[in-house]
């Protein structure tokens, strides 16, 4: 007799915790302890889900580290007597929750899908049920032998399964509110629910969880244009306290060749700051030293951020400097990829 699996939901805020009451016309959170009465289609399912939602649900505009910490120990405390996990949260940030939490898992072998939606559950044109009904059904979902088909962290929306530290939000309207620039989907849903075991991780069979709870969020994103000041840019690399920076760099990484400016990055790395070239195009990758204006920022020691995302980076700096490298390892480490991060 297979197995059924044991799924735990966590809710930690967004648009698809919430419901509207139709008297009053305000939003009020949904309580997912009533999930199969207010979703009955659950029941098809062939699985069993147990709720936790945070004591207080969050905006998604104001998770931080702290957050993740708590998400990672809510996983830690319930992976061994469960076979997946569901992660509720607001879209607008999702993408940088979602990548934090692949980095901070290390050898995952169980499915942990983020999803959440545009509209409130209770909405008649919501996209809340299609999401959270199949990012269930994802995290659900074995094969033959009984393995689940997704054995690391992804984000499900709008009928497809990505690799979570892949993903970009692009709308704010559209009910494809996310893309997966430079890595196909992991699965689509349709009539059938596709996966492609191609593009999946194999997981790591026999080795221990570990989870990865230091993050240093003393980190800057500073996105070049045209016309940009040395003062503004020396008061950003001087801020007390700062430790690592994502550079967002034109085209393939290329950047201004004023002396200031590469003198500027220089002294900061002089100084142990870690600074990470990431390209503002949405696809595509960093090739550093392809034109003139990368052959500086190659010599002097940037971090090669290839076709990593904006959020991914930011969420793997974070990371890798809680785990006090010094700047050679730390370089190879980023440059490495760790969780499919990048190609």
């Amino acid at each position: 007799m297979t197995k059924v699996p044991k799924l735990l939901l966590i809710y930690t805020g967004g648009t698809i915790g919430m419901i509207k009451d139709y008297d009053s016309g305000a939003l009020r959170a949904f309580d997912f302890n009533h999930l199969y009465e207010k979703i009955p289609e659950l029941n098809q399912l062939n699985c069993s889900i147990e709720t936790v939602s945070f004591d207080t649900p969050i905006d998604s505009s104001n998770m931080n580290t702290k957050y993740w910490v708590a998400i990672v120990e809510i996983i830690e405390r319930y992976y061994d007597e469960k076979d997946g996990f569901v992660v509720l949260s607001g879209s607008d940030t999702m993408s940088y929750t979602s990548s934090a939490i692949s980095f901070m898992i290390e050898n995952l072998n169980k499915p942990i899908i983020f999803t959440g939606s545009q509209l409130p559950i209770g909405d008649l044109r919501t996209d809340a049920k299609e999401n959270l009904i199949t990012a269930i059904q994802i995290a659900a979902a074995r094969k033959e032998n009984d393995e689940p088909y997704i054995k690391e962290v992804g984000l499900y929306f709008e009928y497809k399964l990505y690799r979570a530290n892949r993903t970009t939000k692009i709308s704010a309207e559209q009910f494809e509110a996310f893309t997966s620039p430079n890595y196909p989907p992991l699965a689509e849903s349709g009539v059938h629910l596709k996966f492609d075991e191609n593009l999946t991780h194999k997981g790591s069979e026999g080795e221990k969880l570990v989870v990865r709870k230091n993050l240093e969020d003393a980190i800057v994103v500073l996105k070049l244009f045209p016309g940009i000041i040395e003062n503004v840019v020396s008061h950003i690399l001087n801020a007390p306290g700062l430790k690592g920076v994502i550079l967002e760099t034109y085209g393939s990484g290329n950047a201004l060749t004023e002396t200031w400016f590469i003198n500027l990055l220089k002294e900061a790395i002089s100084k142990g700051i870690h600074i990470v070239d990431v390209t503002q195009c949405i696809v595509g990758s960093v090739v550093l030293g392809q034109y003139e204006t990368s052959v500086q920022l190659e010599k002097i020691g940037l971090i090669n951020g290839k076709d990593i995302t904006t959020e991914s980076a930011v969420a793997k700096l974070m990371y890798l400097l809680g785990e006090k490298l010094d700047q050679a390892d730390f370089k190879i480490a980023f440059e490495t990829s760790l969780r499919g991060e990048m190609s």
